[in-house]
């Protein structure tokens, strides 16, 4: 039985537009970054915007187009120093938002997480009825769909896990690589971060490269999935190569515009 099957990355608290593709989706499948830390479009919104206030998002973000990173990091540091619990403040309002992304997907939802979401709270409040999928296999029309959830850190660096409880899903190179090895061969692969493969890593507005995920590259040059799906760069040199048999798709900036790349299966 053929099967449309859409993909979304990168909602970054845009629920509304997430909500109205998962009611005409036959299968909806969610990778990633479902929160946003700072909404450099609609400063009132974000988890900055929601706890200090449109005015403050206003501060933050001069000081991030000036390039003042220093001043940037002590301006942020104050601003959580002036609440009485900060974990306690950041994991409400994601929690809340959380909540929100189940009741607009629902259960059958395929989902995995990205590098700014928090697993221990989406564990919490979602976790029960839409496990974020990771390390894992799952046959949708007869096809193998793995997952890898969350970004690395670079190879060959040294990684310090946070020593609070506020833990965005960031980890080793060492255990992304493990995750994506536990999938063995699949026919689409769909991760977060891009492969490190450079024009699919490059975020033109910015001129950089931006975070991918050891080990994804080199499952692609190994098992040759159809597809290799992915998020996280928002304006990407570019959104779509091959590599050997292997499509490579950057399925979009969901937050910014709202339309889900559809792959039909069957």
């Amino acid at each position: 039985m053929a099967v449309r099957v859409s993909f979304v990355s990168d909602v970054h608290g845009n629920i509304a537009a997430l909500g109205e593709v998962a009611r005409q989706a036959q299968q909806l499948v969610v990778l990633g970054d479902l929160v946003d830390y700072v909404d450099y479009w609609e400063p009132s919104a974000g988890i900055l915007g929601r706890v200090f206030g449109e005015q403050k998002v206003r501060q933050f973000i001069a000081l991030r187009v000036a390039g003042d990173f220093l001043r940037l990091r002590e301006f942020n540091r104050g601003l959580w120093e002036s609440t009485d619990d900060p974990v306690g403040v950041l994991t409400d309002v994601v929690a809340a938002l959380y909540r929100d992304v189940l009741a607009a997907v629902g259960p059958s939802t395929l989902l995995t997480l990205g590098n700014v979401d928090v697993a221990a709270v989406w564990n919490d409040v979602a976790g029960s009825q839409l496990p974020y999928r990771d390390a894992e296999v799952v046959q949708i029309a007869g096809r193998a769909m793995g997952f890898v959830a969350g970004g690395s850190a670079r190879p060959g660096s040294v990684f310090h896990p946070p020593d609070h409880a506020w833990q965005p899903l960031v980890r080793s190179a060492q255990d992304y690589q493990a995750a994506v090895q536990a999938l063995g061969p699949v026919d689409i692969l769909c991760s977060h971060v891009p492969p490190g493969i450079a024009e699919l890593r490059y975020d033109v507005v910015p001129g950089r490269l931006e975070m991918f995920g050891p080990g994804l590259r080199e499952a692609i040059d190994a098992h040759a999935p159809a597809l290799a799906l992915f998020g996280h760069v928002h304006q990407p040199l570019s959104r779509r190569i091959r590599r050997g048999r292997t499509e490579c798709v950057n399925v979009g900036h969901f937050q910014r515009f709202p339309r889900p790349f559809d792959v039909h299966l069957g």
